[in-house]
């Protein structure tokens, strides 16, 4: 099977580092896959945080990378790079990309896409891959987290949030999460959330001790940083791992230290983009396994905020930064 590719394809251009209206709509080469790529027609793609801070010049692309804003993306398979073997022209796919997804079409590395899981529209896939790459490898492979601990996500109905309640609740933990209104708590519940703060009214070490018998938390996501980061500490079981990816309140803290040695605390992050093709399609074959029957049955899936037409791409942007979002934000790419 051959599909006509054509030379050029809309794209989303930064077009200098600034806030949502640099986004625009340009004219751009379809590129070609290399050995073991695969090109892909995008009909949607996924808007993130890192999206927003390479906007604003903050998170620069990897070497190498499209620098073009995108993360995650699905479509149809159209063409295939030297030993690229395991997807045929026409597969409906859903993949991790270095950059590049906020375009008509993209390059991935054949080993970083997925196939869409049964039952699924190619929107919905486009919410999947970088929430779920960075939820299972923060959660589950850094933060070790088992069946039967207890679990704290901040920031519960982000994209990240949403996806780590549900997958902390279908692996058998128990889950506390942080959110910024009534709404957004009541939406973490009904995801599978045992416990949800309101972090307007209530402080989370407050509640974490009481609704724990005083023993903390196994495992704690954190995306906030600044003053959370001595809270977190609070909050911590004995041997607790807590897993830093992002600092929404800034990078630096302080904290006392002592209780990492008293508490034997484990503070570890991660940052997924610059991470080997090979490391990331490790992370792929492991939700494949362990997490694609979950969507297959509907058991687990991404929650659905807005969707965007692809040269709106701005307006998507502007969604996110107002912090009013819970699930994901999806562009709809022509």
């Amino acid at each position: 099977m051959t599909v006509k590719i054509p030379e050029s394809m809309t794209a989303i251009a930064i077009t200098e580092p600034g806030g949502p209206m640099v986004l625009k709509p340009e004219k751009r080469a379809v590129p070609l896959p290399g050995a073991g790529e695969i090109l892909v027609r995008v009909r949607a793609a996924g808007v993130n945080r890192p999206d927003v801070l390479q906007r604003k010049g903050a998170y620069p692309p990897p070497p190498g990378a499209s620098d073009l804003p995108g993360l995650e993306i699905a479509g149809e398979v159209v063409a295939l790079g030297e030993g690229a073997r395991r997807w045929s022209v026409g597969d409906p796919v859903c993949a991790l990309a270095p950059g590049g997804g906020y375009a008509q079409y993209c390059v991935v590395p054949a080993s970083n896409a997925l196939p869409v899981p049964h039952g699924f529209t190619l929107t919905e896939a486009a919410a999947l891959p970088e929430t779920f790459f960075t939820v299972w490898h923060n959660v589950f492979e850094r933060g070790g987290l088992k069946e039967g601990e207890r679990f704290l996500v901040h920031g519960g109905s982000s994209g990240i949030g949403t996806t780590a309640i549900q997958l902390a609740s279908a692996f058998g933990a128990y889950v506390i999460t942080t959110a910024g209104s009534d709404e957004k708590c009541a939406a973490c519940l009904e995801l599978g959330a045992d416990r949800a703060v309101n972090y307007r009214n209530e402080d989370f070490v407050a509640v974490v001790a009481e609704a724990t018998q005083a023993k903390g938390v196994d495992v704690i996501l954190d995306m906030v940083g600044g003053d959370y980061i001595g809270r977190n500490y609070q909050a911590a079981a004995v041997d607790g791992r807590i897993v830093q990816i992002a600092f929404l309140n800034g990078a630096v803290a302080s904290a006392d230290f002592s209780k990492l040695m008293l508490k034997r605390l484990v503070h570890t992050g991660s940052t997924l983009r610059p991470r080997t093709v090979d490391f990331k399609g490790a992370i792929a074959a492991a939700l494949e396994r362990q997490v694609w029957p979950l969507l297959a049955e509907r058991r687990v899936a991404p929650v659905m905020d807005m969707i965007f037409p692809l040269r709106d791409a701005w307006r998507a942007h502007e969604r996110m930064e107002e912090g009013q979002h819970i699930g994901k934000i999806v562009l709809d790419v022509e």
